[in-house]
Order: C-alpha cells, then sequence, then structure tokens
C-alpha cells in the first residue's frame, strides 16, 4: 500500500505521485482515460491534478474534457471520497483571468463537470496581476467558508504576489495559499529555485511541481536520432541540443543501472527529495507508463546518486 503524506496546512493527505489529467481527452481517450485512472488507485495513488482549461488546445475541444472524464470516472467506480482532486482556475477559454466573479463561476462549473459538491484543491493556474491578491484572496475564501473547496493553491505566480497574498491572508484570517505548483525539473530548475522556493519554505508551502518529466525527456526515450510519438515530443526533444540536458541524462543512465530501476522513476526521486516538495506530478497516457512513475515509492537515492544528479544539472 503506498504511504500517504501530509499536503503541508491543507489538511489534504495524498499519494508520493501525483498523476496529471492534462492528456485526459487529449492523447487518452475515455477508455484510456479510465484504464489510467485505474491502474494509478490500484497502485495506491490517491492525488489527481486537472484543470478546466485541459485540454482547450487539441482541436475540436472546448476545456473541460479532462474533468468531464475524471468526473465520470469518479461516478461509476463511486470511490469520490478515497480521492483528493485538485483542479485549477483562469485559463478556460470562457473563463479568462481571476476576478472574483470569474473565479465563482469557473467554480461551479468545474463542479458540475467533475459531478461533485467539493473540490479538494483548487488553484490559480496562472496569476492575474490585474486584479488585486485581496479581490482573489477573498473569493478563494468565500468558496472554502462554502464548502465547495478543501484548501487553495497558487501555480504560475511571482514570489512577490505569492507574499502578498499569504499577509493578506494571514492578516484577515482568510484562507491561504498551501500548496504551490510550480514548473521544476531536474533540466528546469531555474524557475523554482531561489526566491519563489524561499518563500514557499518561510511559509511552510508544499510544492506539487509540474512537468515533473519535462514533458516525457526525462523518461530517457528521447534520444540522438530516435522519433518519439508523442503530442510533446518537439517540447521534450529539445533538451537534448543542450548540454544540461546531455549531462542528466548521462547522470540518470548511470543511477538508473546502479539501481537497476527506471531512469523515470529516478528523475522523479530525485524531484521528491528536493527542499518543499511533497508530491512531483506526473502524467501517462497507458496504464504501461505508470509503474515507473508509482515505483517512488519506496525508492531510496543515496547522497552520491543524489549529488551525481544534482552537479549534472547545474
Amino acid at each position: 500500500m503506498t504511504s500517504l503524506r501530509s499536503l503541508a496546512s491543507s489538511g489534504l493527505q495524498v499519494s508520493p505521485l501525483a498523476l496529471g489529467g492534462n492528456v485526459f481527452g487529449w492523447t487518452a481517450d475515455r477508455s484510456g482515460t479510465f484504464a489510467v485512472l485505474d491502474a494509478y488507485t490500484a497502485g495506491g495513488g490517491n492525488f489527481i491534478d486537472t484543470a478546466d482549461s485541459y485540454s482547450a488546445w487539441a482541436e475540436g475541444n472546448r476545456g473541460g474534457e479532462s474533468e468531464t472524464l475524471i468526473g465520470e470516472w469518479l461516478t461509476a467506480r463511486g470511490n469520490r471520497s478515497d480521492i483528493v482532486v485538485a483542479t485549477k482556475v483562469g485559463a478556460h477559454p470562457e473563463f479568462k483571468g481571476l476576478s472574483p466573479a470569474t473565479v465563482k463561476a469557473a467554480a461551479e462549473a468545474s463542479l458540475k463537470r467533475l459531478n461533485t459538491d467539493y473540490i479538494d484543491l483548487y488553484y490559480t493556474h496562472f496569476d492575474d496581476p490585474s486584479v488585486p491578491v485581496e479581490e482573489i484572496v477573498t473569493a478563494l475564501d468565500e468558496l472554502v467558508r462554502s464548502g465547495r473547496v478543501r484548501a487553495v493553491g497558487a501555480s504560475n505566480i511571482t514570489p512577490e504576489r505569492l507574499q502578498e497574498s499569504i499577509d493578506f491572508s494571514e492578516r484577515e484570517g482568510l484562507a491561504r495559499y498551501s500548496v504551490l505548483q510550480p514548473h521544476y525539473n531536474l533540466v528546469s530548475r531555474d524557475t523554482y529555485e531561489g526566491a519563489l522556493q524561499d518563500t514557499a519554505a518561510r511559509a511552510g508551502i508544499a510544492a506539487v511541481p509540474y512537468f515533473g518529466l519535462a514533458s516525457g525527456f526525462l523518461t530517457g526515450k528521447y534520444r540522438p536520432g530516435t522519433t518519439v510519438d508523442s503530442g510533446r515530443s518537439g517540447t521534450a526533444a529539445a533538451h537534448l541540443e543542450t548540454e544540461r540536458g546531455r549531462r542528466v541524462l548521462a547522470a540518470l543512465d548511470t543511477v538508473a543501472a546502479d539501481l537497476d530501476t527506471e531512469i523515470a522513476t529516478v528523475a522523479l526521486g530525485w524531484l521528491a527529495s528536493r527542499p518543499t516538495v511533497a508530491a512531483p506530478l506526473a502524467s501517462a497516457r497507458t496504464p504501461e507508463q505508470l509503474s515507473a512513475l508509482l515505483a517512488i515509492d519506496g525508492l531510496e537515492l543515496t547522497e552520491a546518486h543524489l549529488s551525481l544528479l544534482t552537479e549534472a544539472s547545474a
């Protein structure tokens, strides 16, 4: 059984791997989505991450497809109380930005698609500097007080706006960001490490990094001369062109061989070891891709392994 851990001050108990829902309704159809969700929960996972905008970028989609499929799966399996569902507001084509009216309307739309009466963790997807933090926090607080949302988090926010939000919440006794979802992995450390990570650490905020596998690059399947069938292959393969990307792959190969495990497991294990990180986030479009992700529970990286990976990714 997977060990659960507390997600900072949110009150939520989550598995070591958060499952990304960005592929649901995009590269994973309904049956594929159900298969991945079934395999994830069978492997002990309970933390599913989505957004109201997933996957509006795909031809023929309007946004909300991922939430709808997750809602249908929750209803079919009758397991809502066993699952921690995280979704986001601010990027849906019909609910852009973070004005209080938009946050409220988007939350109601997400609840309907998810076929539930509460959201466990509700993130602001992208900060909206046109809206004062006081208005955003107050709108989120109203959702928490109404019981529609259990905990709130932020993604894609500056250290300054994050600190302002925390200060206002604490001063007024309102719901406070307890989780942060930054872009963070072995080949993308610059966005999070530094002021943003320091702000999270001081505030006792847990990080659930997205792109934990750098769009698949850190699975090791992207190599010189190879072609990968994936909707994100262009983004992932670009890391092969950088010195850092090639150094990281070599270090991952060494550690994975030493531990007789998958490269993806090692990459997520490094991420899980970093300060403030509670649960890395990764997605899978087939059940077969999940085993390497779930294997981070129980993975033991030595100090030498961690140092090798950290230095290679510097």
